[in-house]
């Protein structure tokens, strides 16, 4: 039997408590995607990482992680990250983008990413589209919840795109283009521990205010996601499921 290979873009860093705790966040997707016998292999994008032609068409599919950055930016990695997604669509590889990977794969379809309103920290619940039908594998419920914690969302679809989810926060909250790329704006790899953990991060790294994160903190809640339909809507996007 031929051994399923999958690649983590991985284009943010690990801090010592998620790397001590979860083995930070490749250990998190592949916790959370990875099947028994498959190959998982990590790229750390922001260092330079990234996949070259004669490795891409080893992987059947590639996740793209959050990151501190802005997928609107020109840093030197995000525009061959951008170069590289552009040729994973021309061979129709699977991408699954989450948080800044859901921005800059529709800013590498041609859509529009920028900042949002202010920023969306929580427990989100997503209004599905009527697409989701379309998975003949399993039932999804009308509305899922997901953890968020982004500034920058994608404002445009790219032409040629599906919106599968908005939110009262967000109105591209998920999009699939083809049967290869889908993005969720959302983290589906996340729990209440890990989200306290980089709300605190946020706080010393200036990107909120001390007073606004014990705010966010104070009225979190369980903030419990509806973590299992998001897994087997993953996996069953990644290893072959159809959005068609």
């Amino acid at each position: 039997m031929e051994v399923k290979r999958f690649a983590v873009l991985h284009c943010s860093q690990d801090s010592e408590y998620t790397k001590e705790q979860y083995g930070g966040i490749f250990g998190l997707f592949k916790g959370m995607l990875a099947g028994e016998g498959e190959v998982w292999d990590v790229f750390r994008a922001p260092a330079g990482e990234l996949p070259d032609d004669g490795q891409v068409g080893l992987y059947d599919g590639f996740v793209i992680t959050g990151s501190f950055c802005d997928a609107h930016a020109d840093d030197d990695w995000i525009c061959r990250l951008i170069d590289l997604l552009k040729n994973l669509d021309s061979m129709k590889k699977k991408v699954l983008g989450i948080c800044f990977g859901h921005q800059v794969l529709g800013r590498a379809l041609g859509g529009k990413v920028g900042r949002a309103e202010s920023w969306d920290i929580g427990l989100r619940t997503l209004q599905l589209s009527p697409s989701f039908d379309h998975f003949s594998s399993f039932e999804l419920p009308a509305q899922l919840a997901v953890i968020e914690c982004h500034q920058d969302e994608l404002k445009e679809l790219p032409a040629g795109a599906e919106l599968l989810a908005r939110s009262d926060k967000t109105g591209i909250e998920m999009f699939r283009y083809g049967d290869h790329f889908m993005g969720i704006q959302g983290h589906p790899e996340y729990n209440r521990d890990i989200l306290l953990h980089l709300i605190d991060r946020l706080i010393r790294r200036g990107l909120i205010t001390e007073s606004y994160g014990d705010d966010l903190k104070a009225n979190l809640g369980p903030c419990e996601a509806d973590k299992e339909a998001w897994e087997r809507l993953c996996i069953s996007f990644l290893k072959g499921g159809s959005l068609l």
